[in-house]
């Protein structure tokens, strides 16, 4: 279907947030195929109060806690702090294999503790768990695949059924008394832990400050994201790999890191309306990955690289071969041109096109607590539409978008909400779902909680 640039409001000013949608976007709005449904017409209907204080669901779906934050675990070890970016792979039986970041400094609460074998700096905080799941939704299975990382965030999953998991930081050895350099990518095996030893960060793909990746299983270009806080803006990149689609460590072979340029935007926040195209795109060879003395998004660059502020989730779109990233906010005061509560952007690489799908706009005068913004992590549901992680001020939701291009709440977590002044980190994080499309798992960031949700995923409300 094609929108056309149909644009309208999901909720009323007086909700507090205004999100517009629109474009050419079938991967965002029709089902996958081998599942032979479509997604919701307007939502799954209002959430219902959750009697234990923890999750709202629309009614008819159900909860199942999979892991908690400190937590001891089966192998006698327990479960490390702040829960995020998460991918799910096809186990036996219709089972599924998580593999779970956690974004950990050497300052969390519990921090990650690998055996040496699969840890790559004693002094670092961060890793990856792994949980095995039956079909069930019971938990049978957890222990670390990857320990001695530093703030792992996000990620991103490969065609041949890795997870990539990403490094929020630019830290070298030295700095928070680390012994060697992060801001790396690796790969975690989630079923042969053999391959997770001698971890070995992927150095070609860049040293910055990653969120995630989305990986196209046509060519193998990896495409990244830039979460970077501080000016300069970060940047949307593409690596490409000397041996593309080659499997397990392939990626280790190396190959070549571009930044993204736009003609004639610098900055991805002056971009204020849903639908909006742009041509011509470019990508400049990063002079150096490694960031030896600069940080990559501040290089020098045969043109100007286009930026925004906080670029983090991204996804694969199959049906439509385009990838689609999220800024999650933007603020002069923080840098940017121009204000916004969240972009969704897709590139489409067949036409070498960048395109605004969707934009979180505040009504004026601003409201200060608006019921929707920062979009974070990303995953695209079995049954059409985009789902939104939330990572904002206030309650903390997930989002979806219907056959219609509407915006509705999917869920909203009830623990750890904090107040706007002290949000606590109870964002929602690692959406995605297994390989039948019949679960969606997700996270709380803080006190860490992974979930597992099911119910009537192809009801149409009318």
């Amino acid at each position: 279907m094609s929108l056309s640039r149909r644009q309208f409001l999901s909720r009323s000013a007086a909700a507090g947030l205004a999100v517009t949608v629109a474009g050419s976007v079938d991967a965002l709005f029709t089902a996958a195929p081998a599942l032979g449904v479509s997604g919701p017409d307007v939502g799954y209907g209002p959430l219902v109060p959750d009697p234990a204080g923890m999750l709202d669901l629309p009614v008819g779906f159900r909860y199942t806690v999979l892991s908690r934050e400190g937590a001891v675990r089966p192998d006698g070890g327990i479960v490390p702090s702040r829960f995020d970016g998460m991918g799910a792979f096809a186990d036996k039986a219709r089972g599924t294999r998580l593999v779970r970041n956690h974004e950990c400094s050497p300052t969390a609460t519990i921090r990650v503790v690998a055996p040496p074998e699969r840890t790559y700096d004693p002094a670092a905080g961060g890793g990856t768990s792994t949980i095995i799941v039956r079909a069930s939704r019971r938990a049978i299975s957890e222990h670390v695949s990857l320990g001695g990382t530093a703030i792992n965030c996000s990620g991103g999953q490969t065609p041949w059924r890795t997870w990539l998991t990403c490094e929020e930081t630019e830290d070298k050895a030295g700095t928070r008394g680390y012994t060697k350099d992060h801001g790396f990518i690796f790969e975690v095996d989630p079923y042969d832990d053999a391959r997770n030893t001698d971890p070995a960060p992927l150095t070609a793909m860049g040293r910055f400050q990653h969120e995630a990746v989305a990986v196209d299983p046509h060519t193998g270009i990896v495409y990244e994201t830039e979460d970077a806080f501080v000016a300069p803006l970060g940047s949307f990149y593409r690596f490409l790999p000397n041996r593309p689609l080659g499997g397990h460590g392939s990626l280790r072979a190396g190959g070549v890191l571009q930044a993204l340029h736009v003609p004639d935007l610098p900055d991805l926040s002056v971009v204020t309306e849903a639908g909006m195209s742009f041509s011509g795109i470019e990508w400049l060879d990063v002079p150096d990955p490694l960031a030896t003395t600069e940080s990559v998004r501040a290089q020098d660059y045969r043109k100007p690289i286009t930026g925004g502020y906080k670029i983090e989730g991204a996804w694969w779109g199959e049906k439509d071969h385009c990838a689609y990233f999220v800024s999650s906010f933007a603020r002069r005061e923080l840098g940017s041109a121009r204000d916004h509560d969240g972009q969704v952007w897709r590139y489409n690489p067949r036409a070498n096109t960048l395109r605004l799908e969707t934009i979180f706009t505040r009504p004026t005068p601003a409201l200060e607590n608006p019921e929707f913004d920062a979009p974070d992590n990303i995953c695209m549901s079995p049954y059409g539409g985009l789902m939104m992680c939330e990572d904002g001020i206030g309650d903390q939701h997930i989002l979806g978008t219907t056959a219609d291009g509407e915006v509705f709440v999917f869920a909203q977590n009830r623990v750890n909400v904090g107040t706007a002044e002290d949000p606590q980190y109870g964002e929602l994080a690692g959406a995605t779902f297994s390989a039948d499309g019949r679960t969606m798992f997700f996270n709380v960031y803080n006190p860490g909680i992974t979930y597992a949700v099911t119910g009537p995923w192809n009801r149409r409300q009318g």
